[in-house]
């Protein structure tokens, strides 16, 4: 992620941003050590993105993404890395408000 590709700073759209990021990895070839944590990432990152969901649950299930992504091994993808990347930089916006 670039300078100018920086995360949204409003929460809504940062933790939208953030499901959308690991949606898009599961379009890419990635090794399957490093698809099954994006995968478990990208149905919690779906939770938290939730409609009406208290802000209390919400940034727990970031953390949770954000754990999840320190697990996944490398992917060999630059797309898909790209996409991590911006991911991680949202979970870093959502827990730092």
């Amino acid at each position: 992620m670039d300078d100018s590709d920086q995360p949204p700073r409003d929460p809504d759209a940062a933790v939208s941003a953030l499901a959308d990021h690991l949606t898009a990895t599961a379009e890419r070839p990635i090794p399957p050590a490093a698809n099954r944590w994006l995968g478990e990432a990208e149905a919690v990152a779906r939770d938290a993105a939730t409609e009406g969901l208290d802000s209390e649950t919400r940034r727990k299930r970031v953390q949770q993404v954000a754990e999840l992504l320190a697990e996944a091994d490398e992917t060999g993808d630059p797309v898909a890395d790209d996409h991590i990347a911006a991911a991680e930089a949202c979970c870093r916006v959502l827990l730092s408000a």
